[in-house]
């Protein structure tokens, strides 16, 4: 954990590509881990494809601080187009990381991250979700490259809470379930560090 043990994250995706949803899962499984949450869109006029901005705070302690965040210590960037047009690196602490979903090595993105000399993780979400899911749904696989990176929640431990989310969620589905345990795991070990 971080400062006042509060850790950070700021989500970039588009509109459609399921950042919130994903924001809004990492709390519920940090909530059943016995941890403090928050996790909250940013609004605007948004529509399917436009970016959007998700943010996360988890703390070992109640959490009082109800703004958007500014100082992110993970941003995690479900859909690599942003890097051009949206300063996903702003604010975010040199001792943090930043999460790419992109088929390329995290070297290979630097040039498109402003200045920004931290961490750098990339994990090719679109093609996990493909093959576990038979459609590109990233942000599943970014979730958990996640929890992989920041380690805010034990991967097993986020895992079995997964599997009993998703059993809630699709009960009629097993191959969902099954699908989206397998995108989860697939994309724990396939993160890329640079």
């Amino acid at each position: 954990m971080r400062k006042n043990n509060i850790v950070e994250i700021r989500w970039h995706g588009r509109g459609g590509q399921g950042a919130k949803t994903a924001c809004l899962l990492l709390a519920d499984v940090a909530f059943q881990s016995g941890k403090y949450v928050q996790g909250f869109p940013e609004y605007g006029p948004e529509r399917m494809g436009a970016p959007i901005t998700a943010y996360n705070r988890i703390s070992e302690e109640r959490c009082n601080i109800h703004s958007n965040i500014y100082g992110p210590d993970y941003v995690v960037v479900v859909d690599e187009t942003l890097l051009s047009s949206v300063d996903v690196t702003s604010g975010l602490k040199e001792d943090g990381a930043v999460i790419i979903n992109s088929e390329k090595e995290p070297g290979e993105l630097r040039h498109l991250l402003g200045g920004y000399n931290g961490k750098i993780y990339t994990v090719d979400a679109r093609k996990i979700s493909e093959e576990t899911l038979g459609r590109n749904f990233p942000n599943t696989p970014m979730l958990a490259a996640m929890v992989r990176v920041s380690n805010i929640i034990e991967s097993e431990k986020f895992l079995e809470d997964m599997e009993k989310s998703f059993h809630h969620k699709f009960a009629g589905k097993p191959q969902v379930i099954e699908g989206n345990m397998k995108a989860l795991r697939k994309s724990m070990e396939e993160v890329n560090a640079g």
